[in-house]
């Protein structure tokens, strides 16, 4: 769920202070926030869908209080980061995550190199989520309201399968060879 509501957050915002009341709208997504936190408590759903829109909902208060648009503009920054930390906790912890993730959607056996080269692959998504993170500060303030809507929305996935796509193709390329 939390998910949907960080693709669609940034562009409807945009699109609603057009035609409604700043305050108004940051009350409707403050609401709207809550009622998606109760529905994941009452589904007993992940950690991470609470930190998420944990993050929505106080940074939505701060806005609200402040009437400020750089404040909405700071949460998916703000998401991007409890992103961050997962992956960069878990690459100094050795908890390999992006192996623990693979395993549960990649149905078929991985070989013995496949599997050290996702195991270390923490470090490398910390990093890549690092530069998202700083991708948007920076549209933040030196872009468009509209360019930074389609960044924080589907700017993500989009990045996210470059990313994927990348760490693929060194993994097939040089990376697994190289431990044979």
């Amino acid at each position: 769920m939390s998910s949907v509501l960080t693709l669609l957050f940034a562009p409807s915002f945009l699109i609603l202070i057009h035609y409604f009341d700043f305050k108004l709208i940051v009350l409707i997504y403050i609401f709207l926030s809550l009622i998606i936190l109760l529905f994941a408590f009452v589904q007993k759903k992940k950690m991470e869908d609470f930190v998420i829109l944990g993050i929505y909902v106080v940074l939505l208060i701060i806005a609200y209080f402040s009437i400020s648009l750089n404040t909405i503009k700071f949460i998916p920054v703000f998401t991007s980061m409890a992103f961050f930390v997962i992956f960069a906790q878990s690459a100094l912890k050795k908890q390999t995550l992006i192996f623990k993730i693979t395993q549960k959607f990649y149905k078929k056996d991985l070989s013995i190199e496949e599997s050290i080269f996702l195991k270390r692959s923490d470090l490398y998504w910390a990093l890549a989520i690092l530069l998202y993170t700083i991708l948007q500060i920076i549209l933040i303030f030196n872009a468009s309201n509209a360019t930074w809507a389609i960044y924080s929305s589907i700017g993500w996935y989009i990045y996210f399968v470059v990313v994927l796509i990348a760490q693929i193709i060194y993994g097939k390329l040089y990376a697994i060879k190289m431990s044979t």
